[in-house]
């Protein structure tokens, strides 16, 4: 890869943050299917009381599943906990216990990290290709972005009950994070021959 390479991916990853951005801020595809939990302070309560100062991500009900259960033992407890599902609630609990800080700039910059590497990825896919043209390389990246994220989201939704419209919201949040880095990518290498390698 070349410098050009890496300034179409640097570029681009400034134009899937702000796209990012916007799409949170600015329409309701940040907030699809998540809504606050009523009567947080019993819950938070119970939580507090039950899980301590244990950060994690805890599955219910169980079935009495737990790590050091014998492995003969899983399918049995397997069963139990979907039986338990037809007369109990069940799902997925993020849990932090109380004292956590959330840094907002540090978390923008592991976030605009991540969609640099994101970009200089799929520009490295690019130059494997043959793929000249603005169009095909915006499709290029766009079916790349549209790949990931049908590979991660639906699967929480398929395995972990993740709500629908989230899903939904995200793929179509990522795949046009893609697209609008893909036009930029595009215009940066437009003058760039097919198959160019450092």
């Amino acid at each position: 890869m070349t410098a050009k390479h890496f300034l179409a991916a640097f570029l681009g990853a400034l134009a899937m943050f702000f796209a990012s951005f916007i799409f949170h801020m600015f329409t309701p595809l940040g907030e699809a299917g998540i809504t606050p939990m009523p009567g947080p302070e019993a819950v938070m309560s119970a939580m507090s009381s039950s899980l301590g100062d244990k950060p994690g991500m805890y599955m219910f009900p169980t079935g009495g599943y737990s790590p050091d259960l014998p492995r003969e033992q899983h399918a049995a407890a397997m069963d139990k906990m979907l039986e338990e599902m037809k007369t109990n609630p069940s799902g997925l609990l993020i849990y932090h216990p109380a004292g956590r800080t959330f840094n907002f700039g540090k978390t923008l910059a592991i976030q605009f990290g991540l969609d640099f590497l994101k970009t200089l990825l799929v520009v490295y896919l690019l130059t494997q290709t043959s793929i000249a043209g603005f169009g095909g390389r915006t499709m290029f990246v766009t079916v790349a972005g549209l790949l990931a994220a049908i590979t991660t989201t639906p699967s929480l939704w398929i395995w972990y009950g993740f709500d629908g419209a989230y899903t939904g919201a995200n793929v179509v949040m990522m795949t046009l994070e893609f697209l609008v880095a893909a036009i930029v990518i595009a215009l940066i290498l437009k003058n760039t021959p097919a198959n160019q390698r450092a």
